[in-house]
């Protein structure tokens, strides 16, 4: 039993037309539905992945993962024995399949029988590197595009008990911890890659970033410049991760949290032989790239 994708994540914000420009100048496509929130997909993808609704203020609304076939029942099962209470969808959602639980910080986690989607592979970067040059004849700069996310990667919370939150998702989802640094962040998978859910310590719950794949390093740091030229203040990056390996640039959203573009995240396939480890402080968020923000781990949910 255990959740195989994570399929989007829903925000409460005080705007929505806001958020629309934002996410459409991040490189999401709008998607037209039947409820009170604006949606976002991914261009080569037919799901969503973001849904916005109207809040007083920026807060998760929920969490949606996939478990296909079987093991949707053995999910819900599982969670029956772990004690933890099935609750009612928001009157809001207008296609609230599945079922709906609370993790212990009270966020609202829905569970759908569905499994994950994947965008169509790209042919493999060709890149030159001392003694080995696959790019021969051929200019290797990046012409112009506009950002182009492939999909979506992972989101990141706050949380005042790491530990609490591991449990709880382990136990009950059957997600499995991929990597942490003590009690500062912690890292946890549900597909073959490293991470599709991380928390970082807080006072209290909030909601810190959404991650979404593109394909080059190349792509991230012209989305960020594509980003900044249409009036949005960049967050952190260029850098690089040590847990999860990934390149970075952390966009700033209208309400205080980020959005990231990631690339070359370590791949964790089923069976594995991965062995979670517990990084020092030091490397808990990356090995290079600017310093970090002052308030890249603050949680403005709780001003």
């Amino acid at each position: 039993m255990a959740v195989k994708a994570l399929l989007h994540y829903a925000l409460e914000v005080p705007d929505q037309t806001v958020g629309e420009t934002f996410y459409r100048d991040f490189g999401l496509t709008p998607v037209s539905a039947r409820d009170e929130a604006v949606h976002f997909k991914p261009q080569p993808l037919a799901r969503d992945a973001v849904r916005l609704y109207a809040g007083p203020k920026k807060r998760l609304r929920y969490l949606a993962f996939g478990a296909p076939g079987a093991d949707f029942d053995a999910t819900r099962a599982a969670l029956s024995q772990a004690g933890v209470p099935e609750v009612d969808a928001p009157k809001s959602v207008g296609d609230a399949s599945g079922f709906w639980v609370r993790d212990p910080d009270g966020n609202l986690v829905n569970v759908r029988n569905e499994g994950q989607e994947l965008p169509p592979a790209e042919p493999p970067l060709t890149l030159n590197s001392p003694g080995h040059s696959p790019r021969v004849g051929a200019r290797g700069y990046p012409e112009p595009a506009p950002p182009r996310p492939r999909r979506l990667g992972h989101v990141l919370l706050f949380t005042p008990d790491i530990n609490r939150q591991i449990g709880f998702y382990q136990r009950a989802l059957g997600m499995k911890l991929s990597d942490r640094a003590q009690s500062i962040v912690a890292f946890m998978r549900c597909t073959s890659d490293h991470h599709n859910l991380a928390f970082l310590t807080s006072a209290g719950p909030g909601f810190h970033h959404g991650s979404f794949e593109v394909g080059s390093v190349d792509e991230i740091a012209m989305n960020a410049q594509t980003m900044q030229d249409a009036g949005w203040k960049p967050g952190w990056g260029l850098g690089r991760h040590v847990i999860g390996s990934n390149y970075f640039f952390y966009m700033r959203d209208p309400w205080g949290s980020f959005v990231e573009y990631f690339h070359d995240l370590d791949c964790i396939p089923e069976g594995c032989a991965w062995a979670a480890r517990d990084f020092p402080p030091e490397d808990s968020l990356y090995r290079w790239g600017p310093p970090v923000p002052d308030d890249f781990g603050l949680n403005r949910e709780l001003e």
